[in-house]
């Protein structure tokens, strides 16, 4: 195994040094419960994936507990939207929504990195909505069993070895995991056109991919027990950030190493330059922030508080503290006006490592941003 001898990379400024501050300061108020009443009504909530995925997981857990402590107790539906690497569902969301509290977006990174280098694609701004909940997260990599690796301390053995790996695109989330297989010297083919990580997951297992990655909720439900069958092996994570802005290993997978470990592993020393600066910039907007609950902007101030009192009740229920570690893990779930300034900090990406992964894409897979 990789011992944790590599040293905690720094953010490239000290954005990250004040989440500690955000995860404590909770915004609460219980006047909303007599202002609102939500009673006979169903609550669509957009998930603009396929089912099955990390984002798609992660609202199907949430939405009966987050129904259950809103005033009348609505039906919470999910429903999926998937396509243009989640771009379509958000698109259609911003357009279409009313402002009435009754239309919930779920988004992620591979929602949110679209946005941040202005893909053409994109015709949402997050400036137009307001952010309820935030759900950080990590990401586990792991490989097939007939490549011949038990851990990642065996990874040097595949530099000669041209992998494979199922992609919903270079804008997507996958950006953080293809830049660093690049980064430890994996020579990874992306099959892009996957149309989300569940699909990709299952290309994994036909073997049509030999490398792979989930994020924590879908890599616990989905992926864990194609460990246990011995039909997957896990090597690192993507690793976490501490209240300090460090990457440290992730709290629910201490025994793996995380990316900067490997990194030191692989080519003997520390990370740094340009490249691995841009690559830590859009881990930790991406997964410091990774799935994002939104309203519209202009919702009326009495449903946005009648949202964040049930948002924070939910959290309180006995029954969901038992479940959502088996289910989410044990990452904190930030609601209230923590999660907007959450948010704010994780989408303020220096301009030199946004034009770094900018030239890397064009460099890369010719795509011009």
């Amino acid at each position: 195994m990789i011992p944790s001898r590599a040293p905690p990379r720094k953010l490239i400024h000290t954005k990250c040094r004040v989440l500690l501050a955000v995860f404590c300061s909770i915004f609460s108020s219980s006047a909303a419960l007599a202002e609102t009443d939500f009673s006979g009504r169903t609550i669509e909530w957009i998930i603009p994936f396929r089912e099955g995925g990390g984002a798609d997981i992660w609202a199907r857990f949430n939405a009966p507990f987050i129904a259950k402590y809103l005033p009348g107790q609505p039906q919470i539906v999910v429903k999926n939207d998937p396509g243009g690497g989640s771009t379509k569902g958000a698109n259609r969301y911003s357009r279409d929504s009313k402002s009435d509290g009754f239309a919930l977006l779920g988004t992620s990174a591979s929602t949110q990195f679209p946005y941040l280098l202005g893909d053409s694609r994109v015709r949402y701004d997050y400036d137009d909505w307001r952010i309820l909940m935030v759900y950080q997260t990590g990401g586990v990599v792991y490989v097939r069993p007939e490549l011949g690796l038990s851990d990642a301390s065996q990874l040097r053995e595949l530099r000669d070895r041209k992998l494979t790996f199922g992609s919903q695109g270079p804008t997507s989330l996958d950006l953080v995991p293809m830049l660093a297989f690049e980064l430890l010297g994996l020579n990874v083919r992306p099959i892009f056109g996957i149309r989300g990580r569940r699909v990709g997951q299952l290309a994994f297992e036909r073997g049509d991919a030999t490398i792979d990655y989930q994020t924590s909720a879908a890599y616990i439900r989905n992926i864990q027990p194609l460990v246990d069958a011995g039909k997957a092996v896990p090597l690192f994570t993507l690793g976490s950030l501490n209240p300090d802005g460090e990457l440290i290993r992730d709290p629910e997978f201490p025994e793996l190493p995380h990316v900067g470990e490997v990194y030191s592993y692989m080519h003997q020393k520390p990370p740094s330059g340009l490249a691995w600066d841009s690559w830590f910039a859009f881990f930790s907007a991406g997964f410091g922030a990774q799935k994002l609950l939104v309203i519209p902007k202009d919702t009326p101030s009495d449903v946005v508080l009648a949202y964040q009192a049930a948002l924070e009740a939910m959290q309180r229920d006995p029954d969901y503290i038992a479940r959502k570690p088996s289910v989410l893990g044990a990452y904190d779930q930030v609601t209230g006006d923590a999660a907007q300034r959450l948010y704010g900090l994780a989408s303020d990406i220096p301009s030199g490592p946004r034009q770094w992964i900018r030239d890397w894409l064009r460099r890369k897979y010719g795509l011009n941003i």
